[in-house]
């Protein structure tokens, strides 16, 4: 199961006054959003991936942005990626909080993650960067930086 328990508020940790309980909400909603994300990718379910996304949202890998303006290309890129982690044999994917920073309706979040064969070997492990929104009371991701 995912790490959850590594989001943090107030940039440090420590929330205090009225904040605590709106940054102890925001931590939640996030560390909701990155286990649908997380479910989505072991369910090879593009629309629970998708889901997770602001409109248009910029994903850079291989040092060259990519900006997704609309559903349909979002939707072309995750249906891409699957196709290639099934290939590798991918059956399982795990995420451990590396920080978090929440301020107001923006977020930061490194994540590192594992992703496995049914075996339980590596296939892939790497380091993930997340820009957050917050849309009502859902957040969502609006900009991936892999590493």
């Amino acid at each position: 199961m995912a790490d959850d328990g590594g989001f943090e508020g107030a940039g440090n940790g420590q929330a205090n006054g009225s904040g605590a309980s709106t940054n102890g909400d925001a931590e939640e909603a996030i560390a909701q959003l990155f286990d649908d994300y997380q479910a989505g990718f072991n369910d090879y379910d593009i629309d629970r991936i998708c889901d997770c996304f602001a409109l248009p949202t910029v994903i850079w890998q291989h040092e060259k942005g990519h900006v997704f303006n609309d559903d349909e290309e979002l939707i072309e890129n995750v249906e891409v990626l699957l196709k290639a982690l099934e290939k590798e044999g991918v059956s399982h994917s795990d995420f451990h909080v590396v920080s978090s920073h929440v301020s107001g309706s923006t977020a930061l979040v490194t994540l590192d993650w594992t992703q496995e064969s049914t075996d339980g070997e590596a296939v892939f492990e790497f380091t993930c960067h997340y820009q957050l929104i917050q849309d009502g009371s859902d957040w969502v991701i609006a900009c991936i930086v892999n590493e």
